[in-house]
């Protein structure tokens, strides 16, 4: 697990001392548009606008006025050691990190998570990017890097198919194969996945597995799609009660038995290969009863021996010989030639 790094400074004392120098109202306007008072809350430059009887214009320049005074007042030149702290700090969390994150690793208290925003907002060396179609809100201190991660990011999602599920393992390598020329420092195991939490359009399912955000094999939205990742996770043909309890273990999600095999088969996705038993369509199994999967195999390979259909049935179906023995006597459906061999009728 990953040792969290501290800081040395409060955020609280530090926006306190940018404040004072501040007129009482546009002290007001910055506590309550940044959230920096008793209540973590923020208001909106309208509800502000409401209080004082002055435009939302009004109140956005008087914010961007306190910016620029607080930039040139002393308290900010003596805050500065207190910047290059903060500075460093992203530098060692990777340079560029989405907003949400970053708040949320330098505190998990709203409040302060506040005024950690608002020193980002008043500090030159801090850069927010907004949020589009490819990436969420971020922060960096390193322009030139934080393109490179940016492109890195959209390749990366450009090579995925659509219902495409990568382990954690290959997406982080298929990512560093991405940034290859960046310093050494930051190929670590929890930067990577930091930039990774930058896309909108790439994401993990809750067991690990990565692909594009909009595939249901990424944000599973129903109990066939929960089992379809769960048969997936397992490799081989499971029991829906076993699959009904994955489902609860994994997603949280209480799955009824019952209802879990209704799903399943209602679902082309699965295929019922023995007694409760399901597995994945795209594993090759044949679809249908026991007596469906022989006339395929008969119509795809010709006559066969009573032997030689056993050991192919088998491949697709956990069930005993004799049920594939019942079923190949019946005459509405297969024949036997003088060679002793089977064909459909």
């Amino acid at each position: 697990m990953e040792q969290k790094l501290t800081l040395s400074f409060k955020p609280k004392e530090v926006t306190k001392r940018l404040l004072s120098g501040l007129t009482k109202r546009a002290q007001d306007v910055m506590v309550n548009r940044y959230g920096l008072g008793a209540k973590a809350s923020k208001l909106t430059l309208d509800a502000i606008g409401k209080k004082y009887g002055i435009t939302r214009e009004r109140v956005r320049q008087i914010e961007n006025h306190s910016l620029i005074s607080i930039r040139k007042s002393k308290s900010y030149k003596d805050a500065e050691p207190i910047f290059t702290e903060l500075k460093a700090l992203i530098l060692e969390l990777g340079g560029v990190m989405s907003e949400k994150d970053l708040l949320k690793y330098l505190s998990k208290d709203a409040s302060i998570q506040n005024h950690f925003h608002f020193l980002l907002v008043v500090g030159e060396d801090f850069k927010r990017e907004k949020e589009n179609d490819h990436l969420h809100h971020r922060w960096h201190v390193d322009p030139e890097l934080a393109k490179k991660i940016e492109g890195a990011l959209r390749n990366l999602y450009s090579k995925l198919s659509d219902d495409e599920l990568v382990v954690e393992g290959d997406i982080m390598s298929s990512f560093l194969e991405e940034v290859k020329d960046l310093n050494e420092k930051y190929k670590n195991e929890e930067v990577i996945k930091r930039w990774l939490a930058l896309s909108h359009k790439i994401d993990k399912n809750p067991l690990g597995e990565w692909g594009k955000s909009s595939s249901a094999n990424v944000n599973a939205k129903g109990m066939r799609d929960y089992a379809f990742l769960v048969i997936r996770k397992h490799g081989s043909p499971i029991h829906f009660k076993e699959v009904a309890k994955a489902i609860t273990q994994y997603f949280d999600k209480k799955a009824h038995v019952a209802t879990t095999h209704n799903e399943l088969i209602k679902d082309p996705r699965f295929v019922l290969v023995g007694r409760g038993l399901y597995a994945l369509s795209e594993w090759g199994y044949m679809s249908g009863v026991v007596k469906d999967v022989i006339k395929k195999i008969l119509a795809k390979e010709g006559p066969l021996t009573k032997d030689k259909i056993i050991e192919k049935v088998l491949k697709e179906r956990y069930v005993k010989e004799n049920t594939i023995l019942v079923n190949l006597q019946n005459p509405k459906f297969f024949k036997k030639d003088k060679d002793n061999r089977y064909s459909n009728v």
